[in-house]
């Protein structure tokens, strides 16, 4: 044996006499204490009488386990060799009399390298199952990666853009733009499920695939679809009616801005089911907010949601975001705030880049070494004052 200490746990009544010599005359340094009074890292060797019962003494070794070499815990019998047994079946090594030197220190060696061995296999099987959910975590976020918009449609006379960050390696929330009506309407999407992580990250592909199949699908042929209300109604209405019949147990919620955009005129109709009111920054100068016009999504399979509407003239630009950015929080835990936002969203911007770059470097001077604590997600549109051709602008992560 290499131990040098031992202590032995056991009522103070106990008789260990036989035992602390065995461990004396095998060269231990030998302690006492009750079980009650054992601190953390006490001995190299800690003996404990099964008269104190499996739960106690389970409760014993979780105290005494570290993050470097722990303790040794072995039981020895008190009055009653159930309790023993109780304890052997339980996972714990034990010594039995008689307690002879040789005999003893021969068993104290097995029961040392076999927690020693134990230990081991239990940090290799944790380092496994780490590395296996870190290689199914960049599977999810590649895959999650692929449900969010590689470049986004730009009819011409308009710019649209993005920027997300997620708080983890994957996020709840997203963003879409995609045409409909053959082209002839533009869809956006800012939505924010109310979770972060692996759960949040597969109820976005859910909500992003029904939202944007039922638009994408919804028949045309009467005005309504024509101008785009219906794919809108439909989109909302059945991916609320779908979750909530169907997912209500998990707790999932979204909070949703879906809006359908007419680039010749301007005209933005739009649902807001609970979500941050998006931000029209006029031209000729003036803010307005978006606000709600319904619940959020998921939760009542019976919820209303109203169609509101809005023009976009020459110059001006709609900032729809998450709220990741205004409860974005510095290392004192101040927020960057709705007002903050609202100055720089108000200030002229010459593309709809230029705006969210603004937003997103003073986002992150604010934030300064703080840990993001939750996903960042920001969509610029704006009509241009002269119609010009744009192409498509890529979509920035």
């Amino acid at each position: 044996m290499t131990s040098a200490t031992a202590l032995l746990v056991a009522e103070p009544a106990a008789c260990t006499d036989e035992l602390d010599r065995a461990l004396r005359d095998d060269g231990f340094e030998v302690s006492h204490a009750d079980i009650d009074g054992v601190e953390s890292q006490a001995a190299d060797l800690v003996l404990v009488s099964a008269s104190f019962g499996l739960h106690r003494i389970a409760l014993l070794s979780q105290r005494l386990a570290g993050p470097e070499d722990s303790p040794t815990v072995v039981v020895f019998p008190g009055e009653d060799l159930e309790e023993l047994q109780a304890c052997v079946r339980g996972g714990f090594d034990y010594v039995v009399p008689p307690f002879l030197p040789a005999l003893l220190r021969t068993r104290l060696t097995s029961c040392r390298e076999r927690g020693r061995l134990t230990r081991a296999v239990e940090e290799m099987a944790a380092v496994a199952s780490l590395r296996e959910y870190e290689r199914d975590l960049s599977i999810a976020r590649e895959i999650q990666s692929g449900f969010l918009p590689d470049e986004l449609p730009c009819p011409p006379g308009w710019e649209l853009a993005a920027r997300f960050r997620p708080a983890k390696q994957v996020a709840g929330d997203f963003y879409d733009g995609f045409d409909l009506a053959d082209g002839r309407r533009l869809g956006l999407v800012v939505a924010d499920v109310c979770d972060k992580g692996i759960g949040a990250a597969l109820f976005m592909a859910l909500i992003r695939t029904l939202v944007r199949h039922t638009a994408q699908h919804t028949g045309t042929g009467d005005p309504a679809c024509d101008i785009g209300v219906e794919p809108l109604r439909q989109a909302v209405c059945g991916t609320n009616r779908y979750l909530a019949r169907n997912h209500l147990r998990q707790g999932y919620f979204a909070t949703l801005f879906f809006g359908v955009l007419d680039p010749d005129t301007g005209m933005l109709f739009y649902i807001n089911g609970g979500h941050n009111p998006p931000v029209l920054a006029r031209a000729a100068g003036g803010r307005f907010l978006l606000e709600p016009t319904g619940p959020a999504v998921g939760m009542m399979p019976d919820s209303e949601f109203a169609i509101g509407q809005t023009r976009l003239l020459p110059g001006d630009q709609l900032f729809v975001y998450t709220d990741g950015v205004v409860e974005a929080r510095d290392n004192g835990g101040g927020q960057f705030g709705t007002e903050r936002m609202l100055d720089l969203i108000g200030r002229p911007a010459s593309c709809a880049d230029v705006l969210l770059d603004r937003v997103d470097e003073r986002l992150r001077r604010h934030v300064g070494s703080a840990e993001q604590s939750d996903d960042i997600t920001m969509l610029a549109l704006r009509r241009q004052v002269r119609g010009r051709p744009t192409g498509r602008r890529e979509a920035q992560g």
